[in-house]
């Protein structure tokens, strides 16, 4: 019978059709820079990265957004990118993009798939405003008697990306401003409204604006002047909390940026977009759904695939690739539809020997008849049906169980984060907030039966809730539920347990304060502010070979690489005093012994030789290829003795086959 693998998959480009991996590559993430070029964003100061260079908050913001852009020509090359100025004299000319949007803003780049000539005309730009100071408030003048109503600001940005963007791309606005109450007087309030309606209708567009307030010594930013009232959090319990009338929740202060050069890094961070691994279904009771997608918490980064591209001449293009299935009877392509799958059960079908086929073959009744000892043959639907049950993509709840139930042995692969979809069934967040806020109080986790994808298999999971939480870094973890895959009987292992000697309690304390010195800022480690260096380096070699620029394999910075010199003078004194605290401890200088080792032994029935074998290597002179065991199995069915070495037992046999030769 042919492996389980062998029949149970369909080809490989069906496969990649039902996995629907355009989640993962196909959707196109477009990003719009909407910075502010008021007076404030203009004003020139020393760049600490370089010597006798002055630099601006929208030089800054500019190089955040030149950034981003090389990254993605690598990373994401379907992707597209736009930048739009507000408050700003500069206007597009008629005929242009962005000609009708509102006065006071002005789109320097238009929404367009990543190129590299785009990127090295903002690259000359920056060049000549390091030589020039003046050289941005000459391109884009600021406006310096009033500024553009925000309600404005987030209606051009509509406009922009009904233009540019794809309806089914991930939208996201990147807004950077250090104005903090653009609109003081008796208008703040009704222009606060505007802006609140048009960020509402924003939304419901689905884009998604995530703020990047600038906050120096000489000017803080307060976001509770203005900006806390206006732009909405992004998560569910918040939601619920929000009136027309009533002020906002407080938005994280995470977004607020106390120096400038922290905003590459901020926007760097907050690059990567949140793509739905699914969006399925939820089933509480008969006719009772709401939609949820599901989140990816980990995610494994890849160098990119190789592409294949054709020399035309006076242009390259890139080659797709096709998989065709010919029919070499006729000698064409063969239909998918009518390719069938198969394992093999013993002989050939009659029709393949040449026979007749059975009276009954065409019966049909309850399922394919076949001979007895012929091949079983499937269609993609079958075999897909197979997989899935035939059960539709969706998770269904089953019941709920105490939350002590879930044991910590039960997480045997990663969660998925799951969270409403208001776009399928409307109420969704409302009826999943109150799922979720009191299975949190009452302490429950729930039991569901899912099917994330159409060519999955249905398993059993644990719906583990999870409450909002703000640590004191300003970092949120979002109000969900993680949905955990539950493991199946053999999946556990009884793993051996073995106790160790523990240290005492002077030397933990020892140890305790050189790691307090060592400890990561704000007490979290920000895993996507330190790159995979393998991948780091390989990008950093595409990106000069794409932008034409020397490559300097000593200027490339491996974030991951201790700071020796730091640990040591922030703990290195400490250091020293564990280590010898350490050598004079009794029992850390306690070595276990290691188990005593057991040889595998063959079974406890001893296995004959065979004797044409062994008389065949005799005559060879070959008999030294016999294993011991072997050599002494074969004396002993004879009742010779099997002491001694190899030499000794290959001669006793050698003997005794000499002098019983075969008759």
């Amino acid at each position: 019978m042919a492996p389980y693998d062998d029949w149970n998959k369909v080809e490989d480009e069906e496969d990649e059709e039902l996995q629907d991996y355009s989640l993962y590559e196909g959707k196109r993430d477009v990003i719009l820079f909407c910075i502010d070029c008021s007076p404030s964003m203009l004003e020139m100061r020393e760049d600490e990265r370089y010597e006798d260079v002055q630099t601006c908050n929208l030089m800054i913001a500019l190089e955040a957004a030149m950034q981003i852009q090389k990254r993605k020509v690598l990373v994401g090359p379907n992707d597209a990118v736009g930048i739009m100025l507000f408050n700003t004299t500069k206007r597009n000319e008629s005929g242009q993009a962005g000609a009708d949007i509102k006065k006071g803003t002005y789109v320097y780049q238009p929404i367009a798939t990543i190129d590299a000539p785009k990127v090295m005309e903002l690259i000359q730009l920056l060049d000549e405003a390091r030589e020039n100071p003046d050289l941005l408030k000459e391109t884009f003048p600021p406006m310096t008697d009033k500024r553009v109503p925000v309600g404005d600001v987030f209606t051009s940005c509509n406009w922009v990306m009904r233009d540019g963007a794809p309806k089914t791309a991930t939208k996201r606005i990147f807004f950077i401003t250090d104005e903090d109450d653009p609109h003081p007087g008796p208008s703040g309030h009704r222009l606060m409204t505007s802006a609140r309606t048009t960020l509402i209708d924003l939304m419901q567009a689905g884009v998604t604006v995530e703020p990047f307030f600038i906050s120096t010594d000489e000017k803080p930013f307060d976001p509770t002047k203005f900006y806390s009232s206006v732009l909405l959090p992004t998560n569910i319990t918040d939601l619920d909390e929000i009136s027309d009338e009533g002020p906002a929740p407080m938005l994280p202060e995470s977004i607020s940026i106390t120096r400038v050069e922290e905003l590459l890094a901020q926007i760097r961070f907050h690059e990567v977009p949140k793509r739905a691994l699914f969006s399925v279904p939820f089933t509480l009771a008969p006719d009772f759904t709401i939609g949820v997608k599901g989140y990816g918490l980990i995610t494994e980064q890849k160098k990119g695939s190789y592409r294949y591209f054709a020399d035309l001449g006076d242009r390259m293009e890139p080659v797709t690739s096709r998989t065709a299935y010919v029919d070499e009877d006729r000698d064409a392509e063969a239909d998918k539809a009518e390719i069938l799958y198969g394992m093999d059960l013993g002989a050939h079908s009659a029709e393949a020997d040449g026979e007749e086929a059975p009276d009954n073959a065409d019966s049909g009744v309850g399922a394919r008849a076949v001979q007895l000892g012929s091949r079983v043959f499937y269609t993609a639907d079958e075999v897909r049906s197979f997989r899935t049950l035939g059960l539709e993509p969706g998770i269904k709840l089953l019941g709920f169980k105490d939350r002590s139930e879930l044991a910590f042995e039960d997480n045997i692969k990663h969660s998925v984060f799951i969270y409403p979809d208001e776009m399928a069934y409307s109420g969704s967040k409302r009826t999943f907030t109150a799922l979720l806020r009191t299975m949190i109080k009452k302490r429950k986790i729930a039991i569901v039966l899912a099917l994330t994808r159409r060519n999955a298999s249905p398993i059993f999971c644990a719906m583990l809730p999870q409450a909002e939480k703000v640590d004191e870094s300003g970092w949120r973890e979002p109000p969900g539920f993680h949905l955990i895959p539950l493991p199946f009987a053999d999946d556990i292992r009884a793993a051996p347990l073995s106790k160790g000697f523990r240290a005492s309690e002077e030397l933990v304390e020892s140890a305790r304060r050189w790691i307090e010195k060592l400890k990561v800022k704000n007490g979290s480690y920000p895993p996507d502010s330190y790159p995979n260096p393998a991948l780091a380096y390989h990008n950093a070699q595409l990106e000069a070979s794409a932008f034409r620029e020397d490559f300097d394999p000593e200027a490339f910075e491996d974030l991951t690489v201790p700071k020796h010199d730091m640990i040591h003078k922030r703990a290195g004194k400490l250091m020293q005093e564990w280590k010898q605290e350490l050598l004079e401890d009794e029992t850390a200088n306690i070595v276990a012994a290691p188990p005593a080792g057991r040889k595998r032994k063959a079974g406890t029935q001893d296995v004959a030789v065979d004797e044409d074998e062994v008389r065949r290597l005799h005559d060879k002179e070959q008999l030294h290829k016999l294993r011991v065991e072997d050599l002494k199995n074969f004396l002993k069915s004879r009742s010779e003795p099997i002491s001694g070495k190899k030499d000794d037992l290959v001669q006793r046999v050698g003997d005794w086959l000499d002098a019983h030769p075969r008759v």
